[in-house]
């Protein structure tokens, strides 16, 4: 009933200025918000459904857990083309490199644009971008920043007896502002309210949910740089500029756990978890070559009697090593029908070889030949 109620609902409309001017920011986030409320309140009912208490505090943080599920999954697409981004740009790394050492020390401004000009030049040629390994994190921030907009209108239209922009009505509204994880803690309340109010159990969960984020943001950071990056990728300015991010972006992790929602924070950790087994299996069993993990699953695969083959497919090892033989084979036959080149012959070894400089080894001297010649025709005459 709570989901034919709230689709029966009519939704407010894009909100204005508060001093009723245009409110560009809300406006954009108000698509993003009525999604957002639609969905928590469609995972509502179905945990409803299933026999949950429709103002239990589990009900709704379940509802923003699958909240994550659907949206990490519509950006599961986004995440294989960051993977090939990745991959190119590991690829490209020596040829920026090469760029980077040949302006060098060249401060003008000539050179700085010779040198945008040439690396724009070879992302276009390999069909990438570094924004394009930050795609999932840059599409899902607004789904965040609408969350956290959901979350903190909670109080303010529980006060003013309304719902929200979409499907969330009054009287939903009024379940989420009342329900509380564990009894104690409010899905709406910050870590900084609960210490104005005093609210240690809500103190020690909202404590103890940062602290499980930032750690899964690190161990998932951390198990990319130090096992899914080739040898040629942890020599270049991004490896140092990974190390240092790594330690960096926990601290904004502290200052979200501070501000934001109890329900913001729930989404971000359970976000993180995703993030860290989603990397999880892509090191597992789509790594960078060369790199450590890369070489941690041919031995897996070596230990079962498999290879991978050129194109990178698994196959039995028998066929591996025979297609190792053929290559080697082709490599060889190639080699053999290549034409030797003819290194040049220094003056005086050419003297005392009897030969002129630049003359291929064997041949005989053009004055040999014309006295030859001509000695064979004053003896036939």
């Amino acid at each position: 009933m709570d989901l034919l109620t709230a689709l029966a609902s009519t939704p407010s409309p894009p909100p204005a200025a508060p001093n009723g001017g245009f409110d560009l920011f809300g406006i954009i986030l108000w698509p993003l918000k009525w999604a957002v409320e639609a969905v928590l309140v469609f995972w509502h009912w179905f945990f409803t459904a299933i026999g949950l208490p429709a103002a239990d505090g589990i009900t709704w943080v379940l509802s923003i857990v699958g909240l994550v599920i659907v949206v990490r999954s519509a950006l599961i697409p986004l995440f294989v083309r960051q993977i090939k981004s990745q991959r190119k740009m590991m690829e490209i790394a020596p040829e920026l490199r090469k760029v980077q050492e040949k302006y060098k020390g060249k401060k003008d401004q000539l050179s700085r644009e010779a040198m945008s000009r040439e690396t724009m030049a070879l992302y276009k040629k390999h069909g990438t971008t570094p924004v394009s390994s930050c795609l999932p994190l840059l599409v899902q921030m607004p789904v965040f920043f609408a969350l956290y907009s959901v979350l903190s209108d909670v109080t303010k239209h529980y006060a003013a007896g309304t719902g929200g922009v979409g499907l969330l009505n009054a009287e939903l509204t009024a379940e989420f502002y009342n329900a509380k994880l564990f009894g104690v803690a409010s899905l709406h309340e910050t870590l900084i309210q609960a210490f104005q109010t005093g609210n240690t159990p809500a103190i020690i969960i909202l404590i103890t949910l940062v602290v499980l984020m930032i750690a899964s943001q690190f161990f998932t950071q951390l198990q990319i740089i130090s096992k899914n990056l080739s040898p040629e990728a942890k020599t270049g300015q991004a490896y140092q500029m990974q190390r240092i991010m790594l330690y960096i972006l926990p601290l904004g992790f502290i200052f979200s756990g501070v501000f934001f929602p109890l329900g913001v924070v729930i989404y971000w950790f359970v976000s993180n978890l995703w993030t860290m087994g989603q990397q999880f299996l892509v090191i597992r069993e789509m790594p960078t070559p060369g790199s450590d993990a890369a070489k941690a699953r041919e031995e897996r695969l070596a230990r079962k009697g498999k290879a991978l083959d050129a194109s990178g497919k698994v196959v039995p090892m028998e066929k591996y090593v025979a297609e190792q033989q053929r290559l080697y084979e082709e490599a060889e036959r190639a080699k053999a029908a290549t034409p030797k080149r003819q290194q040049p012959v220094s003056k005086q070894r050419a003297k005392k070889q009897g030969q002129k400089p630049g003359q291929k080894p064997g041949a005989r001297p053009a004055a040999e030949t014309d006295s030859s010649g001509s000695a064979g025709s004053g003896s036939g005459s």
